[in-house]
């Protein structure tokens, strides 16, 4: 296998060989445990060449403050979706820990290209928790400037968004910028043809991409063991040239402190990385599913106890760091989100037909102004004749 040669200098300045260096590590990295205690050392996956400091004692507050805050919101969005406020609502309960670090680790100038279950990370990177939510209750747009907020438009359709990321990181490489593009996909993608193609443009042309794939198990009611053979998907890294790891994704430590090395290691020259985190989707894929007719409760009850926010709350609590006092900050924090959301999608928006026409292209064509036109006409007429639009 050839290997670039600023891929080779990157990676000798973290003391790893490049045979090492491109399989996953024996068993997936973790630090915390289930019950939320630190592991040993030689018990975290890790292995020589491999090492992964534990985030400082802030980093590891603020990302469970987002826990909170995440969870929070994907209860209340479930219930707006129950009360008509939202057509539709992906769930990342179960997953909040994957969404968190996935926003925590990168600098403002990086991009995040999400799916339609990242809305919490797509939160946590900054973006207003309403205009987060505009896609699922329907609107014609996607709800925030992409530009703004160096935040892709959450994707519905599989994995294109990981062909945009691609691109994206293909051009900052042209223009010499200091960016590094995490592309967030989940384990069904990972059988679409645009994940191949995405990781492979991605290796040849040396690209700094994180490819960051939540594996929580079921693509849709399809499980993994249907989807795949391969020991794990982080494997299939090595197949393009670049190195896969596999992280415990309900251990928010273990996810902070992988991903933070797989970005820096992307931003220093190494080329891309594929990240797997192992988690599971608690709830339905969408209010739109029953899980109940392709898995089982006792499967659902075990994940359950792998609660990552259970997990970080003991962890904190244990080293003396979360309060009473800062728990009940964390939990306003959590409910002042929750009431924006209820306040910014209980108000009906104020619609214009002609948006249908104006967004199509920077410069209308004629058949566009012509519809717009005859439109525009049509609800003339109407009110003109008291009609309701």
């Amino acid at each position: 296998m050839t290997i670039p040669a600023e891929a080779q200098e990157a990676v000798k300045r973290f003391g790893i060989s490049i045979e090492d260096y491109m399989l996953p590590v024996h068993g997936q990295i973790q630090i915390l445990s289930e019950d939320g205690t630190m592991l040993p050392e030689d018990q975290r996956g890790s292995s020589p060449g491999h090492q992964y400091p534990v985030p400082s004692d802030n980093e590891l507050l603020e990302a469970y403050r987002q826990l909170v805050i995440g969870r929070r919101v994907n209860d209340q969005n479930s219930a707006l979706v129950r009360q008509g406020r939202l057509a539709v609502y992906p769930s990342s309960h179960g997953q909040e820990a994957c969404q968190v670090a996935a926003a925590l680790c990168l600098r403002e100038g990086d991009w995040m290209f999400p799916t339609y279950r990242d809305s919490v990370a797509v939160m946590t990177r900054g973006v207003d928790p309403v205009e987060t939510m505009t896609l699922f209750r329907g609107d014609w747009h996607g709800g925030y400037d992409p530009h703004a907020h160096k935040v892709g438009i959450q994707s519905t359709p599989l994995t294109t968004q990981l062909l945009h990321a691609v691109g994206v990181a293909h051009a900052a490489k042209l223009r010499g910028e200091d960016t590094v593009v995490l592309a967030m996909c989940g384990d069904g993608a990972t059988s679409e043809g645009d994940f191949h193609e995405a990781l492979n443009f991605a290796a040849v042309f040396h690209l700094p991409v994180v490819f960051f794939v939540q594996n929580n198990q079921y693509a849709i009611s399809v499980p993994l063991v249907h989807q795949s053979v391969a020991p794990s998907l982080a494997h299939k890294a090595v197949g393009y040239g670049m190195a896969g790891e596999r992280v415990d994704g309900n251990d928010i430590v273990a996810l902070l402190a992988v991903l933070d090395r797989a970005v820096t290691l992307a931003r220093s020259g190494s080329g891309p990385l594929l990240v797997e985190a192992n988690t599971y989707r608690m709830q339905a894929h969408t209010n739109a599913d029953d899980a109940t007719r392709y898995r089982n409760q006792a499967e659902v009850e075990a994940w359950a106890a792998k609660d990552p926010l259970n997990r970080m709350r003991h962890y904190l609590r244990s080293t003396g760091h979360l309060t009473d006092d800062v728990e009940t900050a964390f939990a306003g924090d959590a409910e002042d989100v929750a009431q924006r959301l209820r306040d910014g999608l209980g108000t009906e928006p104020s619609l214009d037909p002609q948006d249908l026409f104006r967004h199509v292209f920077a410069e209308p064509t004629p058949q566009l102004r012509e519809q717009a036109t005859f439109l525009a006409e049509e609800i003339s007429r109407d009110e003109q004749s008291g009609k309701e639009l």
